[in-house]
């Protein structure tokens, strides 16, 4: 991944983190690491815990950057989240996984939120 990739992707994150906070969420994790897999955001809402993939496009030639997240990305977030369910979580907490597109197109930003975007990957 080149830095302007790897630049572009943390932008991303930030602009869905400052996203779900100001939709009263509380960001718990930024880029968990599991091995070679990662999480972008953990995020809280009272007991719901929310694994949060950001996807960011600087245009839609490509598609709906929500779309990207296919099944082996599922599988590895399914891990990921397991293993950060084993080292951090509590009793009582619910988990979902989410989808976060981000789209800069002629300098607008547009946020597509698909709460519960999959189920865990088996």
């Amino acid at each position: 991944m080149t830095k302007a990739t790897n630049a572009f992707g943390e932008l991303g994150e930030r602009i869905a983190a400052r996203y779900l906070e100001q939709s009263g969420w509380k960001i718990v994790a930024r880029r968990f690491r599991s091995g070679r897999r990662d999480i972008d955001l953990v995020a809280q809402q009272e007991n719901l815990i929310a694994f949060v993939e950001v996807k960011a496009r600087s245009g839609d030639e490509f598609g709906d950057p929500v779309e990207a997240v296919n099944h082996r990305k599922q599988r590895e977030l399914t891990k990921s989240a397991q293993t950060w369910i084993d080292r951090h979580g509590r009793a009582g907490e619910s988990y979902r996984f989410d989808v976060l597109g981000i789209l800069l197109k002629e300098r607008r930003v547009f946020v597509r939120h698909v709460a519960g975007a999959f189920s865990a990957a088996r």
